[in-house]
């Protein structure tokens, strides 16, 4: 997005942070389409992703004077919009955990409870414990490790969604998977 677009929706968020509905309107219409194709990649159903939007924009209504950097309103719709996801997959999935992944060995194998109890224990435990990592996370980084590894979404497609650039994307990546590997370590000494 050019930095014209960011001015011209700052000015749009002032404007509805003034009450002014048709401000809200366009800014909704600006960016509806990021945030649908978002949820609806996040959540991979088109009723829940509409579900998502409607309760985002909500929330985006409800709290947009609290935004105290207009310029940041994309940002902030981001956030929102990953909040928004990730708590409805909770809740749709209350033993919801972020899957296995390449990067962690320990999660690597496919275990079937009736052939080993043992190690699907120890596996439940570990995914655990990644979960527990992965919530201490920044923001971004929780982001962009559930988009990568839970969505399966290639790093492009997380640039796109999340508004950042390929580089952010790749250097927030990088920077997750290092934290998770430290709190993974911890937590076996």
């Amino acid at each position: 997005m050019r930095d014209e677009d960011y001015a011209y929706m700052a000015k749009l968020v002032e404007a509805s942070q003034r009450d002014d509905s048709d401000a809200f309107a366009e800014l909704y219409a600006l960016t509806y389409n990021k945030v649908y194709n978002y949820c609806r990649h996040y959540l991979r159903n088109a009723f829940a992703a509409q579900d998502a939007v409607q309760e985002i924009y909500v929330t985006a209504l409800t709290n947009i004077r609290k935004l105290n950097d207009p310029t940041l309103f994309v940002a902030w719709l981001n956030q929102i919009s990953f909040r928004t996801c990730y708590d409805m997959t909770r809740r749709k999935n209350p033993g919801y955990d972020m899957p296995g992944t390449s990067v962690f060995d320990f999660l690597e194998d496919e275990i079937h409870e009736d052939i080993d109890p043992e190690r699907t224990a120890v596996r439940k435990m570990e995914t655990e414990r990644l979960r527990r990592a992965i919530d201490q996370l920044d923001f971004r980084d929780k982001q962009i490790i559930i988009l990568r590894y839970y969505n399966n979404m290639k790093l492009p497609e997380i640039a796109s969604a999340t508004g950042a650039s390929l580089s952010t994307v790749k250097r927030h990546l990088l920077s997750a998977q290092d934290k998770l590997r430290s709190l993974m370590d911890e937590g076996r000494s």
